[in-house]
């Protein structure tokens, strides 16, 4: 850490973070500092893409935060999973590439009343940097620097899923990227050449790291944002403070701080600098220095719903991985052909569909896996099962993230507050309604399908939603804590450039907010792209501003 003043300081180098520093070091005369409190990302599982089995829940890559305890869960906690490495969540999440679908973006527009984040202007952002196996087309980019690979296997039971999905009125699709998602096929996936492919490696080495332009941190946790006040009396943010296990360093920024901390990150470090709810920050003996109530709020995260059949007659991974043998069958496939149940995604096989048929688009999301287990980090079953994981896209359920004291090493409260809403109650019940519908299709006849979780003897709306509660879990998709809007929104955190509100009806200086965090709301489908394309756009503006 020998130099402390740069131009631009990244705190964070998650999915967001590693793009922007490729973008903003790009201009050699530029000095951009990236900050990450996690370790380099040299864990060997990190690469292996079933690894993610072992870095969800291991401090080395994982930030270990838990829920608070959930109604809507019926008491449950739940892990909540945050990338804490190179690459962020990109390093441990299920590699799924997703964009959501085109009315996600112009409803964004809409919020904001900004036509610029409408789905024709966003789609030039997601092309950028899209290395798409198949080539550039009018929906897709090639040569950029985020691979997008096909899965290197198949399975007979996932197969006949999907056909019981047509056979019950999903049609087949082989692109869900294309603005209108809906259908049945197999995911397409951010591997390469079947090693994860995360956005350390696709955006920071080599091209950052051969930069004299640029320096990165790691194994280092910004405390705290430092602030000035200004002779207008308006704030302007100047740099951090940053323990690095040893000391408090402060760092300074001639031109912008950008927090892509994440959004559980991002939140809790402006409210330890003074930014958030008045009354929060003085419980906690922090002075106000920005009263912003949307801070920490508007918390969305899809739940899944994760109903299990066991099977007959069909291999599965639960099967599979059940011996020595298969293990080592399994390692040797992988060792010698980068194939095999090693280099799968969490889950293979996606769908979406309407919960209610007069619908005008597809509200639920399946992610179907070849196994069964009770929960990430748990053994799988002893028994041949598939689990068909459903989430509402869109829940109107809306949570929270909070300090719990003053100190930047304690995790703060998170609140998702699940299945709080009539809405999403009488939608859970629904999509498991609609699971075992697909799931009694002659397609799938041949393997008996027995179901395990929930049970076949519930069948009331109230029986459902409350066991949706008890088998129910984070899809690992919180957004919407430092939330987009006009500046007249007494809940927005930023405008629609991503730059702090001061809460008077104009911006703090020298600070954005460039992460999920900002999503006015949630995307119809899994979020790391979507965060990438604001990244990409973000990168635009600050240059473009730089001169």
């Amino acid at each position: 850490m020998s130099n402390t003043s740069f131009d631009y300081i990244i705190v964070g180098a998650g999915t967001a973070g590693c793009l922007l520093a490729n973008r903003l070091s790009a201009d050699p005369s530029k000095r951009v500092l990236l900050i990450e409190a996690g370790h380099k990302d040299d864990y060997h599982w990190i690469h292996i893409p079933v690894g993610y089995l072992y870095c969800i829940g291991n401090p080395r890559t994982d930030w270990l935060y838990q829920t608070e305890p959930d109604a809507g869960l019926n008491g449950r906690r739940l892990r909540y999973p945050r990338g804490k490495t190179l690459g962020g969540c990109s390093s441990i999440n299920g590699m799924i590439y997703m964009r959501g679908q085109a009315r996600d973006y112009d409803g964004w527009a809409e919020l904001t009343g900004d036509a610029s984040w409408r789905w024709d202007s966003v789609l030039p952002a997601f092309k950028r940097h899209e290395d798409h196996y198949k080539g550039a087309d009018a929906l897709h980019g090639a040569g950029g620097e985020w691979r997008v690979e096909k899965q290197r296997l198949r399975w007979d039971v996932l197969d006949a899923f999907a056909q019981a999905a047509q056979q019950a009125g999903i049609p087949a699709t082989a692109d869900f990227n294309r603005g209108d998602n809906e259908g049945v096929g197999y995911f397409e996936v951010n591997q390469k050449a079947g090693w994860r492919w995360n956005t350390a490696k696709a955006f920071l080495r080599p091209t950052c790291w051969g930069r004299p332009n640029f320096e990165q941190w790691t194994s280092a946790q910004v405390a705290r944002l430092v602030f000035e006040a200004q002779a207008d009396g308006s704030q302007r943010c100047t740099g951090v403070q940053v323990w690095t296990g040893k000391e408090m360093v402060t760092a300074t920024a001639t031109r912008e701080v950008v927090l892509s901390a994440g959004s559980i990150g991002s939140p809790q470090i402006l409210q330890l600098s003074g930014v958030g709810p008045a009354e929060l920050l003085r419980q906690h003996g922090i002075a106000p220095l920005l009263d912003l109530p949307g801070v920490g709020a508007n918390l969305q995260d899809h739940l899944q719903i994760r109903a299990v059949y066991k099977v007959q007659g069909v291999k599965t991974l639960n099967t599979l991985a059940s011996t020595p043998w298969g293990k080592a069958r399994i390692a040797l496939e992988y060792l010698l052909r980068r194939s095999g149940p090693m280099s799968m995604a969490p889950s293979q096989l996606g769908a979406f569909t309407r919960s209610d048929p007069t619908l005008p688009h597809p509200n639920l999301e399946y992610h179907v896996q070849p196994l069964s287990l009770d929960a990430f980090g748990e053994p799988l079953h002893g028994f041949p099962a598939f689990t068909a994981s459903v989430c509402n896209l869109n829940p109107t359920s809306r949570g929270s993230v909070q300090i719990k004291s003053p100190r930047f090493e304690d995790a703060p409260a998170i609140a998702p507050n699940y299945l709080s809403t009539p809405e999403d109650r009488q939608i859970a019940a629904d999509s498991l309604r609609l699971t075992r519908r697909i799931v009694a299709q002659p397609a799938l006849a041949p393997y008996r399908p027995e179901e395990y979780k929930p049970g076949p003897q519930y069948q009331s709306d109230e029986e459902l939603a409350r066991l949706a509660g008890d088998i129910a879990s984070t899809i690992f998709h919180p957004v919407g804590t430092t939330k987009m809007g006009h500046a007249d929104d007494p809940m927005a955190v930023v405008d629609t450039r991503l730059r702090l509100l001061d809460g008077r009806g104009g911006q703090v200086a020298g600070l954005r907010v460039v992460d999920a965090g900002v999503m006015p709301r949630i995307t119809s489908g899994n979020t790391n792209s979507p965060t990438l394309m604001v990244a990409e756009r973000a990168a635009q503006w600050i240059t473009a501003e730089a001169g």
